[in-house]
């Protein structure tokens, strides 16, 4: 059975790692590319390009979610089955980067999705469409660092994931008391 867990949990580890490196380089950029402003033409590309960011972002940080929840669902399996106690760094980096995706995804998305319907708003004042833009731009740059140090801390865990330690080969004398 452990082997089953390890296989599910690397499985998970890889795939949680390798959708947040095709988003950060690859369909995250999409939207703003200069295919997707021909297409929609430059008079819709500002606003509907965002709009498509924030569609493809919310399906990202599902898959995060669902990624994180297995996570956490090994360790506790593997505690309880094999009566083996999480590694701290391995634990405690898995704990980091859930509360990241928590953060990313329940807090600063709908955040920057408020503001760039303000920012491309008709009925908001002018001086608060170009708050907005400032703050949306702020606001982006932090959200595209934490998506960098997730990337980061995704690759170290895959690492961990893949490179346990190694365990004792003989059982302790301890186990043996009556």
């Amino acid at each position: 059975m452990t082997g089953l867990l390890k296989f599910v949990g690397l499985l998970n580890a890889a795939v949680w790692f390798g959708a947040a490196v095709l988003f950060t380089f690859g369909v995250g950029r999409a939207p703003f590319s200069a295919e997707m402003k021909a297409l929609l033409g430059p008079q819709n590309y500002p606003y509907f390009s965002g709009a498509i960011a924030q569609i493809v972002i919310a399906r990202y940080f599902r898959l995060q979610f669902v990624c994180g929840l297995i996570a956490l669902v090994l360790t506790l399996a593997e505690w309880l089955y094999v009566g083996r106690t999480p590694q701290k760094l391995r634990f405690g980096l898995m704990i980091g980067l859930c509360s990241a995706t928590l953060m990313g995804g329940l807090w600063l998305q709908p955040k920057l999705k408020a503001l760039h319907a303000l920012k491309y708003g008709a009925s908001a004042p002018a001086e608060a469409r170009a708050a907005a833009d400032r703050s949306f731009r702020a606001w982006h740059g932090v959200s595209m660092g934490i998506n960098l140090l997730l990337v980061g801390g995704l690759g170290a865990y895959v690492w961990c994931v893949a490179h346990p330690p190694d365990q004792p080969r003989f059982v302790a004398a301890l186990k043996f008391r009556s």
